[in-house]
């Protein structure tokens, strides 16, 4: 099978400097997302190292031939816990960066396998025959109101506290493990991964009809950028788009 690929990342209307951050794997094994916080220049600082630690250790010590999904999370879980511890030391030792934090998700191809995964509230989705299905779980207060059925998801939409983040890297939960999906790919299958800059400012069904819309994966990209920054993203705005034939 052959993943076609294509992205965009933005600033925004709204902000000074970009804290998003993605990575495309010139051989096709992983993308990643991650989007930073905590101001100035450190939501910068934050997600540039989750990106780079994170791909460092994979290429260093991971096998993409490796067959045992328990194996790969394994190490997957390892290096996104080493991004973490070293995101929180470099907070505590310099003031400037306190606070500072990243959420992440990533693909990652391995053993023919597919594993989908992340930290914060970025996301990652799967559209099957027009179907969008969201992939990873949001790590936010609101979304944790929603499972505990607190509030409803049209609630959750609008909340105060939709945007307030219970685990990313940076945090002590951060390095708890990713939860990824393990997948096997399907010809004709859509894969996105965004920051919250692009849910922010367009919902599912608007992501599903801009996603399945065309064959181009860079058009579709800068589609969705330009659909969320219109729509009224407050956000950096950042997206990966895979498809397979």
């Amino acid at each position: 099978m052959q993943v076609r690929v294509g992205s965009l990342s933005i600033t925004g209307n709204f902000r000074e400097n970009n804290e998003d951050r993605l990575v495309v794997d010139a051989s096709g094994r992983f993308y990643l997302v991650a989007d930073g916080m905590g101001g100035q220049s450190a939501g910068e600082k934050a997600s540039e190292m989750a990106v780079e630690l994170i791909v460092e250790k994979l290429e260093r010590q991971f096998d993409f031939s490796e067959n045992s999904a328990e194996t790969v999370v394994e190490t997957i879980d390892l290096s996104v816990a080493n991004a973490n511890m070293e995101i929180m030391a470099l907070a505590e030792l310099e003031p400037r960066f306190h606070n500072m934090g990243t959420t992440v998700v990533f693909v990652i191809i391995a053993g023919g396998r597919w594993y989908v995964g992340g930290v914060g509230d970025s996301r990652v989705y799967r559209q099957q025959d027009t179907a969008l299905t969201q992939l990873t779980t949001d790590h936010s207060l609101t979304q944790a109101l929603v499972d505990a059925q607190t509030i409803s998801e049209e609630e959750a939409a609008t909340h105060r506290y939709r945007n307030v983040l219970y685990r990313y890297l940076g945090s002590k939960e951060g390095g708890n493990g990713t939860d990824p999906e393990v997948l096997e790919p399907v010809g004709g299958d859509r894969y996105l991964l965004c920051s919250d800059g692009v849910t922010d400012g367009i919902d599912d069904e608007t992501l599903g009809k801009l996603l399945s819309d065309g064959d181009d994966p860079q058009v579709i990209a800068e589609s969705i950028v330009a659909a969320a920054e219109a729509g009224g993203s407050k956000d950096n705005i950042t997206c990966i788009v895979l498809l397979i034939d």
